[in-house]
Formats: C-alpha cells, structure tokens, sequence
C-alpha cells in the first residue's frame, strides 16, 4: 500500500460552512442543474438547525459469498459494510452539515439479526467527492461525479484506510470499485439508491439497492 494520502477538505469556518454549496454541488459544478429537481433537493446542503430524514426500504443488502462475511465483520464494527445477505431491509437516513461544510450521514438498517448503522461525511476536494466512512473515518473513498440523465453517478477513483495515525492508499490494480446511482421518480416521490463494490478479479463483492422518501425538517420542531 502506498503511504500518499488521498485528497483532505481544507478548512472552512462555521458562517462559511452554512452558506457555502453541498460537497455533491461542488464537486458536479454547473452540472448540478443537470440532477432532476427532486435530487438537487436532497443533494443540497442541509441548513444550520435542520436535519434531512429519509424512510424506506432496501430490496438487498449485502452478498451472498459468505467467505467474505469475516472482513465484512471488520467493517460492520467500524460502521461501514455489514456481514449479511438479506432482502427487504427496512432503513433509516439523517444528514445533517457538519461545521465545516461537510455533508454527515447516518443510516440505519433494521436486518432480522437487529439494528445496525452505517456512518459516513462527505466532503469535497480538488472537484472530488471525499467520502469518510465508519467511525473515525476509518475507509477514505474519492469519487469522480457525474450527472447522467437526471441521475446522480459516483465512481470511486481512490481508496485508502486508515491504521492509528497513518493513512495508507490501496494501490489501483487493487482496489475494489465502488459505484453509486441516485435517482428520482417523480410519480412516487421516492428515490432510488444503488450502491455496487466490485473487487479485481473477484467481482462483485456487495451492494444495497432501495428506495425512500425524503425531507428536510426542523432538528427540533416546536
């Protein structure tokens, strides 16, 4: 593994933070009209006060080659990937801006075996979607994003993990892909995520696909 970190947001003050453009938004630039009206909501930034709460309901999560579920355990702690195959998975997500300007997400899956929460914040860096995952922002993953036909489309470009103090970037030839496809039906008000990771010569190693409704609420209503 090589030591070279990968791309880190600069540092952005709190009155900053609350006016600047979503991390999606920066990273898509001018392409960011391009998102269906329903996506440029969600993918806006979450205002000072208030929280983005989405509800819904995942046709899959996970992979079925349970000789991986060992590392997925490792990564289950951490708050990342989880040791399951399971389908209709009921779940949860809260965004909220952190004081930087970053984007934090927690979301939560309800598997048969109990409640289980993916943690992540994402961030922007040199027209690159950072995203930080798990507690303490163990797995750094950059994305090249994109806007295709009103649908959002991130494509992983780097990989690294963090050990104590030191970041190390898992060379190209291995790192796993991620990809990531986020659209909107307009007919059912609901959007649809799916989220695959393939790993060289392996193939596809997980994924989660679903949909859920949306909205941005008052952190603490009246």
């Amino acid at each position: 593994m090589s030591t070279s970190q990968l791309p880190s947001e600069p540092p952005v003050s709190s009155a900053d933070a609350a006016t600047a453009p979503s991390p999606y938004a920066q990273a898509l630039g001018a392409a960011v009209v391009e998102l269906d009206p329903g996506l440029q909501r969600y993918f806006s930034q979450v205002p000072d006060g208030a929280v983005g709460r989405g509800i819904g309901m995942f046709e899959i999560v996970g992979t079925p080659r349970r000789w991986l579920w060992p590392m997925l355990a490792v990564l289950g702690r951490w708050g990342v990937l989880f040791p399951v195959h399971e389908v209709e998975v009921p779940f949860t997500i809260e965004n909220r801006c952190t004081a930087t300007g970053a984007l934090h997400a927690v979301r939560r899956f309800e598997f048969r075996s109990g409640s289980r929460e993916m943690i992540d914040e994402v961030s922007t860096r040199n027209g690159r979607v950072v995203d930080s995952l798990g507690t303490g922002g163990r797995l750094r993953v950059a994305f090249e994003a994109d806007a295709i036909d009103g649908a959002l489309v991130l494509r992983s470009t780097a990989v690294g993990i963090r050990l104590g103090r030191l970041r190390l970037r898992i060379p190209p030839a291995a790192a796993p892909l991620a990809r990531l496809i986020e659209r909107y039906d307009a007919s059912s008000a609901r959007q649809h995520v799916r989220f695959t990771l393939d790993a060289p010569l392996l193939g596809r190693i997980y994924e989660y696909a679903g949909s859920f409704a949306y909205a941005i609420e008052p952190e603490n209503p009246a």
